[in-house]
């Protein structure tokens, strides 16, 4: 199987699973219930949510909210999709296009629900102590987990690049010299 076959299938099913878990929320669960899974730690709950992540963009009118969130999601969906779908380039990694599948893919999930409700569907919420996270759903996990690969792989990259030809040092000492 193709990068590519593999990469859409992985991004095919993000968006399936995505599908899968709001629409049985938004069936089973009312926007009243909270369903303890590990007490104090983890529950499944039912929020609608109108704005972007952390509630950015609820000040703006609802049509200005929808459009911007809806051009930002398909931007990012093409950006990343591009980069993913292009021909391949000598240094890319797995975890790298394991890192954009799952961002396309939770952004398409997300990019559904804007566009064919207005809302995104949020189920998941965890808390940290007293502290309360924002509940998300599969595609923001997604979305989170796929930007993570892209930095640890970036970090990664940086780590094991050749050392620096405009002249200046590296910062790495090689085996047997001395810098006094």
């Amino acid at each position: 199987m193709t990068h590519r076959l593999q990469s859409a299938s992985i991004i095919a099913g993000v968006v399936l699973l995505d599908r899968l878990t709001k629409i049985y929320i938004r069936t089973h669960v009312s926007p009243w219930d909270v369903i303890p899974v590990i007490p104090g730690f983890f529950n499944i709950v039912h929020t609608e949510n109108p704005a972007a992540a952390f509630g950015v963009f609820a000040n703006l009118s609802p049509e200005w909210r929808r459009l911007l969130l809806i051009g930002v999601s398909a931007a990012v969906a093409v950006i990343v999709g591009y980069l993913l779908f292009r021909a391949p380039r000598s240094g890319e990694t797995n975890m790298m296009r394991i890192g954009f599948v799952l961002v396309v893919g939770g952004a398409l999930g997300n990019l559904w629900d804007r566009l064919f409700r207005g809302t995104v569907t949020d189920f998941l919420q965890l808390f940290f102590g007293s502290y309360e996270f924002p509940s998300f759903n599969v595609a923001d996990s997604a979305i989170t987990i796929g930007a993570a690969l892209l930095l640890i792989d970036l970090w990664r990259s940086g780590r094991k690049s050749p050392a620096r030809h405009d002249g200046g040092s590296s910062g790495v000492l090689e085996k047997g010299t001395d810098r006094s």
